[in-house]
């Protein structure tokens, strides 16, 4: 699925993961809104969930998730399977046209409308139109750089809005924190 109208990418590192996208909206070929909000915190902002894909599409997809999430609280793995196979087998859910990552402190997951939960194993992902650019900015720059996590999506980002017509340089990036303590 080639989705069109935003960019969205996770990067982790050691432990901390960001993820970040842009705000532009597109209609046609026309940019309706520049400052959408496309990352969202759900279960207390323990997990945060980007879309790219159709608004309405990816809000619908949004709650289902966030359903599966009440019921599987600390096992957000099990949640993205639970919605994959809803959105596999539901007739009205398998035309939904949008992607979603998903990060946890401890997690990083992709969905596709495919019924696809993928977990990438360099820790960085990405997904809309702009995807593409900015994964391979972001792992050039994980690759030869100190940078952060935040840092990381928010140079890779940029570089993604100059070569894609549907993303923007209005980014908002949002991060989580391993603090695991070791007992001793």
């Amino acid at each position: 699925m080639k989705t069109r109208s935003t960019t969205i990418l996770t990067v982790r590192r050691g432990d901390t993961v960001a993820i970040g996208g842009d705000g532009q909206v597109t209609f046609g070929s026309s940019i309706m809104k520049s400052d959408t909000r496309k990352i969202r915190k759900l279960i207390d902002g323990s997990v945060l969930a980007g879309f790219a894909g159709s608004t309405a599409d990816a809000f619908a997809l949004m709650e289902r998730f966030e359903e599966q999430l009440k019921n599987y609280p600390k096992n957000i793995m099990r949640a993205a399977l639970e919605l994959a196979k809803e959105w596999r087998t539901d007739r009205i859910l398998r035309r939904l046209e949008a992607m979603m990552i998903i990060v946890s402190k401890d997690e990083t997951l992709l969905l596709s409308g495919n019924g696809d939960v993928l977990r990438p194993t360099d820790g960085i992902a990405a997904i809309g139109s702009g995807g593409d650019y900015a994964m391979a900015a972001a792992k050039a720059l994980a690759a030869h750089s100190n940078l952060s996590p935040r840092d990381i999506v928010v140079e890779s980002l940029k570089i993604a809005a100059e070569i894609d017509i549907y993303t923007n340089t209005n980014i908002i990036v949002e991060e989580l924190a391993n603090d695991r303590t070791d007992a001793q």
